[in-house]
């Protein structure tokens, strides 16, 4: 209902405007009957609220509870009021009757009475009456004052009879009772108006503009930034607000009631030199900052991120432990472009591809049987991963060994080779050689040929040193030849319909002496992953003439590819021929 005064609406429930206290323009007898009628006994008014995982609270409506208790009160006053009106008209005067009473006996008091005759029955019996006026004890309930039965009409007689102990004797006079009243009128007028101001109160402080605020509790997610690992953090807040990161130096901005902060987990340890664990728990300080500049910190955010292991890739030799006949032996991994790389404390990152991430080490072997060779990996936004490769060398009596620089891979078909041995001891060349010097051989020791390669692939040189005595001394070097790519693709021959038969038939010829073959067509399958090994379909149509391939090309084949391949015949593979790929060409 709308106040005349001020114009305020209120409950018309009210009788009074809330706001200014001006009486409500309502018919006081409708009103009151419509009071007296009213019995709300359905549920009040609810707040429903969702939060932002759907769930749903339901909350009575505090006004509609307070509004409600209030008027059971006054309904509950009026029929107090008009019960003792009853009460005391029903009520006659008491004042003639006199009770005499003896001290009590027991926990049970006794009452003293003369006898009367029975003329005064009926006087009694209406003294009885009187006796029966309800009052209020202590608790506020209303009792009967004493049980009486006048059954002796003898005078002079004395009898007693027994009457309740919680009486407490007398009864209570009027100004007690009155007293009794006024105080519990009393607390129910202190308790109503608590009451009042309370809801008074909580209307003012919910109808106020609301103040920033925020809540400590944060969500943290793994997500991806940039294809690398990272973390999202929602900070709940109001609308507008901003929140400063004190770790990443940045504010941000509220906005549908979160602030969104994205963090890469690599920020956390990019610039740390020390030795890192598998995981690393962070920290985030937000702080809340006003229009005014002021900072308010709020509670800080910890989480735990994952440091992934630098990627290494071991590709020669095969396994982690060889063991090897020559002075020189190739270790070829395969790291993170850009990766920092060092074996046995030595800084090798130059020799790296940036391209690729390739990396080819020559180690030194020493014939002195484990040759253990430690290579520490250290990749961008990765923690440090190492292997170490073992080199067996078996220990010789006759020194023997190569010279430091001897090729593992060339181009020529011959190359010049220098060893060292023992002076005076008896050296052979068991591989293809020409041109042995051994004019310093009983003096220094030194001697050299040309090593002869007659085949494309890996050529093996191979000398043994005698000396009487002792135990012979064998080094072994493998060297990977294979022509430059214009003196190697044109001796190709095509792979037709006719080619593709003649090779099956004549493998063993064919790749006596190599025979290059050019190889068209998409991957099919993989057969092998190390060393890289496929299945391509060299018909027109590409569903026939299957070849095996394997891959020593600087190129890695993906399946379903197209590529042209010059390889040369090997063998046979599950009746196919098996070809090795030097060189790769793709569309």
């Amino acid at each position: 209902m709308k106040c005349p005064e001020c114009g305020q609406w209120n409950r018309a429930s009210m009788p009074h405007c809330t706001n200014c206290g001006a009486k409500l323009n309502i018919d006081a007898a409708s009103r009151l009957e419509w009071k007296d009628s009213l019995r709300d006994e359905g549920q009040s008014t609810s707040y429903i609220r969702v939060d932002e995982f759907g769930n749903e609270d339901r909350t009575p409506d505090s006004r509609d509870v307070l509004a409600r208790e209030m008027q059971e009160l006054k309904v509950r006053k009026r029929e107090g009021e008009s019960r003792k009106a009853k009460m005391l008209e029903r009520a006659p005067d008491t004042r003639g009757i006199k009770i005499e009473e003896a001290p009590q006996e027991s926990k049970a008091g006794t009452i003293r009475m003369r006898r009367v005759s029975p003329a005064s029955v009926a006087a009694a019996q209406e003294a009885e009456i009187r006796h029966r006026v309800r009052y209020m004890d202590d608790n506020g309930s209303f009792i009967e004052p004493r049980s009486y039965d006048p059954l002796y009409d003898n005078p002079g007689e004395e009898h007693h009879y027994s009457y309740a102990p919680s009486l407490g004797g007398k009864l209570p006079s009027r100004a007690r009772r009155r007293k009794k009243f006024l105080r519990a009128f009393g607390t129910l007028l202190l308790i109503v108006a608590l009451g009042a101001g309370g809801f008074f109160t909580w209307k003012y402080f919910s109808e106020r503009k609301p103040t920033l605020q925020y809540t400590s509790t944060a969500s943290v997610t793994a997500t991806m930034m940039d294809d690398l690992a990272a973390h999202t953090i929602l900070i709940p807040g109001e609308d507008g607000a901003q929140i400063y990161i004190r770790e990443l130096h940045a504010s941000y901005v509220v906005s549908g009631g979160f602030a969104t902060v994205q963090v890469a987990d690599h920020t956390w340890y990019d610039n740390y030199e020390g030795t890192l664990d598998e995981t690393m728990d962070v920290t985030l300080t937000p702080f809340l900052k006003t229009s005014a500049g002021k900072q308010t910190p709020m509670e800080p955010i910890t989480y735990t991120i994952y440091i992934p292991l630098s990627p290494i890739t071991l590709n020669t030799p095969d396994s982690l432990r060889t063991e090897v006949a020559t002075t020189m032996s190739t270790i070829q991994i395969t790291v993170r472009p850009g990766s920092r790389v060092t074996v046995n404390g030595v800084d090798c990152s130059d020799t790296v591809s940036s391209e690729t991430g390739e990396m080819s080490y020559n180690a030194t072997v020493q014939p002195i049987g484990d040759n253990v060779f430690e290579i520490k990996v250290r990749s961008q936004y990765c923690r440090d991963n190492s292997i170490n490769v073992t080199l067996y060398r078996a220990p010789q009596e006759i020194p023997l060994d190569l010279a430091v620089g001897t090729y593992g891979t060339t181009y020529e078909q011959v190359i010049k080779v220098s060893a060292t041995t023992l002076p005076g001891a008896y050296v052979e060349v068991n591989s293809p050689y020409s041109d042995l010097d051994i004019t310093s051989l009983d003096s220094t020791g030194k001697f050299s040929f040309n090593a002869i390669f007659d085949h494309i692939g890996n050529n093996t040189i191979s000398i043994t040193a005698s000396y009487p005595g002792r135990k012979p001394s064998v080094v072994e070097h493998t060297v990977y030849y294979v022509p430059p790519a214009d003196q190697y693709t044109i001796k190709a021959w095509p792979l037709s319909a006719e080619g593709y038969s003649e090779l099956l038939s004549n493998m063993a010829h064919r790749a006596s002496y190599g025979q290059v073959y050019v190889v068209t067509g998409v991957v099919q399958y993989s057969v092998s992953e190390k060393p890289q090994m496929v299945v391509i379909n060299t018909s027109e149509d590409g569903k026939s003439q299957p070849v095996l391939v394997q891959n020593y090309s600087r190129t890695t084949w993906e399946v379903g590819q197209y590529y042209r391949l010059y390889a040369d015949a090997y063998s046979t593979y599950n009746s196919m021929p098996w070809l090795n790929a030097r060189y790769t060409y793709t569309k």
